[in-house]
């Protein structure tokens, strides 16, 4: 079964933080014998930035930012069984979702997955013209990077047929235990990008609790951090490349989640370093959010705080053994239960409900 899928970037997780999401769970699907294409603008410098090459799993096509590039990549859509536009691909988004849509034949399979779902429902809201809140009546499903009951209801309350989540996951050929990297040496570790609906928080979690302990060491990656003023106690890294995670994960006591406001707000949105990091054996400290306990146990798995002084208290009184104890049991959790072996095995049942038979059986 042939799938053209419209994103953000497969080969280069520079501003893009759904990489690492698409690469796991687009691998697993082509296991079980779907035949992918993957459709990417070269914007933002991100082909300047990659941080993998096309790979054998999955056919990648760069097309340039102009109009005519996109018509042409869009109109290979007619040729594949199930067509998905993501999210946040980051030019002419509405555009390109409606040429996809026009392209896809009668019997084609369409999808809008969804990478950012609250963001993607409130700017719904703000905009009651807004194209995609036109065109859901064309799409057959919705799938979402997460958001649980609230995200689904919010979707189908807005016209959508369909909607259902397809969490974040663990590849754990790419996210393992490593040898620790003294550049990541530290008390408390945090990697993400500089977001408005992500800053103020990162400011309490992280910068609060390096404020209250002026004697641990903390290291900041992700991008967009370099003109914020940075106590002495915090180091910062820059863009972290993905080959560089699991040192990043493997190397300070403990790391830091910090999820976006809107991501919090909704619950069950584990972001994609939960994985990552749990796949790598480290202790994770994450902000409280709805649905946790559906990925990791509190306490035993991960450990939750509910502001800086929260983290501070945490790091105050975490050993390193008991550190590796809740790194330890977090991977064993995850990849029992948490891989993208496990999601691909989801996607292929949703497309099965939706597919004739034997598109679905073909993929096997």
């Amino acid at each position: 079964m042939k799938i053209a899928f419209y994103g953000s970037s497969l080969l280069s997780s520079y501003w893009n933080g759904a990489a690492t999401y698409y690469r796991g769970l687009l691998q697993a699907l082509s296991k079980l014998g779907y035949d992918i294409t993957f459709y990417e603008p070269n914007i933002r410098e991100r082909q300047q930035n990659r941080d993998m090459e096309p790979p054998d799993w999955c056919r990648v096509v760069v097309y340039d930012c102009d109009s005519a590039s996109m018509k042409h990549a869009t109109e290979q859509a007619a040729d594949a069984d199930v067509v998905v536009k993501a999210s946040g691909v980051g030019f002419e988004d509405s555009e390109l979702l409606q040429l996809v849509l026009n392209a896809a034949r009668p019997e084609t399979l369409t999808i809008f997955w969804d990478v950012d779902a609250p963001a993607t429902l409130a700017e719904i809201d703000r905009d009651r013209e807004h194209p995609l809140l036109r065109e859901l009546s064309r799409i057959d499903l919705v799938l979402t990077y997460g958001g649980g009951d609230p995200v689904v209801y919010g979707y189908r309350a807005r016209g959508a047929l369909h909607c259902i989540p397809v969490y974040n996951a663990l590849d754990p050929l790419t996210h393992h235990p490593v040898a620790a990297d003294p550049r990541f040496a530290a008390d408390l570790a945090f990697l993400g990008n500089r977001l408005p609906d992500r800053e103020e928080r990162v400011e309490t979690f992280f910068f609060g609790a390096a404020s209250l302990l002026p004697d641990q060491t903390f290291v900041l990656g992700g991008s967009g951090w370099s003109s914020r003023s940075l106590p002495d106690n915090v180091r910062y890294h820059g863009h972290v490349p993905t080959r560089d995670h699991n040192a990043f994960n493997a190397s300070p006591k403990a790391v830091l989640n910090v999820n976006r406001q809107s991501m919090a707000s909704n619950g069950y949105s584990p972001a994609t370093r939960v994985f990552e990091a749990a796949g790598a054996g480290a202790c994770l400290i994450t902000d409280s959010w709805a649905g946790l306990d559906l990925f990791l146990a509190e306490g035993s798995e991960v450990l939750v705080a509910r502001d800086g002084k929260d983290v501070a208290d945490i790091l105050n009184r975490l050993t390193p053994a008991e550190a590796a104890k809740i790194g330890e049991a977090a991977r064993q959790r995850v990849t029992r239960e948490h891989t993208y072996a496990h999601r691909a095995e989801q996607v292929h049942q949703i497309l099965s409900g939706f597919l004739p038979k034997q598109h679905t059986e073909a993929a096997e």
